[in-house]
């Protein structure tokens, strides 16, 4: 029996606010970069746009790296790819863990066959740098990895010297910079890491769909040599035993630098509209400027902050160290999370995050980044939440968010 499609109509989804952790809306600029025209993935103008990405993604990420491109697919595509060509079977990975992501980390180089070491803080603290320092001195890592920003916790991780450890050890390093790339400082020359990768789905304010990604000379050299390793054992047909093989072809970043070098190399399709998307992404980004841009989520994470404050409840974390984008906020004692979140979505079209692990069911995330870390939709939140919360039966000072948050977000 064949089915009628007009059973299910025309896409036509809610014109919801998501001020989640993300993903969020995207900015109406790229939505009409995606609906351009596709192009031959070889075409000179396709190859065009695909350096153009590069020279954008540079100042984004803060490098001169010449590997600057992009991954299709998630931005959980980008740290596999990173992970997958950076580390051999039997390496030793040191994970900075404090949150979910470093757990994903973690469940990426056990598939990988890793010897993974960590050092860890709690959920809502960061790893202190002197801690990292002991940790690579105690198990000497080839490859030590971390999280930026980890919205399951809404911490940031400082970076500052972390790149100068890991090479005075001899060890690369990797930083997932997904949730705070565009909305929070990035410097990986300064920071001198040798890989970083991202997503456009956040404080980029683009669909989830491309994993930036930028590769320092250091590192693109161990991976070409892994390349010319796992071709020798190819050769010589020792396929049955060790050997640092890479374990994924359509993530080898030796082969997707190939693809993206003046030799195109084939090696998949590109997914053109998604590279239309992170280009105008970039483009938004840095017409805006990269520094009044981290200002805007500075003020947009500190007017949530300031409001949830103003409500009476408690915010989660160390105020040292929150990501500018997320915030966690304890759920009151006797509110229905869950209710109020589908009270928020249904009566005001808002959507704001839940939780993970150890924090699910206690907390809620509130994002505002990319296009959605303004004021009046910092306001229409704070002012649902309040709201909702007061027919959940929760005594507040009705009125307090707003003005609290409009005086922080002019601070």
């Amino acid at each position: 029996m064949s089915l009628d499609p007009q059973l299910f109509g025309e896409i036509d989804p809610p014109q919801r606010l998501l001020m989640g952790p993300g993903p969020i809306n995207a900015h109406p600029r790229v939505l009409r970069a995606m609906s351009a025209d596709l192009l031959g993935q070889f075409d000179p103008e396709m190859t065009g746009f695909m350096n153009q990405v590069m020279a954008l993604y540079r100042q984004i990420f803060g490098t001169q790296n010449k590997w600057t491109m992009l991954v299709d697919g998630t931005a959980r595509a980008g740290i596999e790819a990173a992970l997958v060509s950076l580390v051999a079977p039997g390496d030793v990975v040191l994970v900075v863990n404090f949150g979910r992501f470093g757990l994903l980390l973690t469940e990426i180089l056990q598939r990988i066959g890793a010897i993974i070491e960590t050092v860890e803080a709690p959920w809502g603290e960061v790893v202190p740098m002197e801690r990292i320092a002991e940790a690579i001195a105690r198990c000497h890592p080839k490859i030590v990895a971390t999280i930026h920003g980890d919205t399951s916790t809404t911490m940031a991780q400082p970076l500052e010297g972390f790149g100068e450890l890991c090479r005075r050890a001899g060890a690369l390093s990797y930083v997932d910079a997904t949730a705070t790339i565009g909305g929070m400082e990035l410097a990986a020359d300064r920071w001198d890491v040798d890989v970083v990768t991202g997503g456009l789905q956040k404080c980029l304010g683009g669909p989830s769909g491309s994993a930036p990604i930028t590769i320092s000379d250091r590192a693109a050299e161990h991976i070409g040599k892994r390349r010319h390793v796992e071709q020798g054992i190819r050769v010589a047909g020792t396929v049955d035993g060790a050997g640092p093989r890479i374990g994924s072809n359509y993530f080898d970043l030796a082969m997707i630098m190939d693809y993206w070098s003046e030799k195109r190399l084939n090696h998949h399709t590109e997914a053109t509209s998604m590279l239309y998307a992170a280009r105008e992404c970039a483009r938004i980004a840095l017409g805006e400027g990269l520094e009044a841009r981290y200002a805007r989520h500075a003020s947009a994470g500190r007017a949530m902050t300031a409001g949830l404050r103003a409500m009476g409840l408690t915010v989660f974390g160390d105020d040292r160290y929150r990501m500018t984008n997320v915030t966690g906020v304890y759920i009151p004692a006797g509110v229905d999370g869950e209710a109020v979140r589908g009270a928020m979505r249904e009566l005001f079209e808002i959507e704001i995050g839940t939780a993970f692990g150890p924090l699910q069911g206690k907390i809620w995330r509130i994002g505002a980044m990319g296009y959605n870390a303004m004021k009046h939709k910092v306001l229409l939140t704070l002012a649902a939440l309040e709201s909702c919360l007061v027919m959940q039966g929760f005594a507040l000072p009705m009125g307090a968010a707003v003005p609290a948050a409009i005086a922080a977000w002019e601070a």
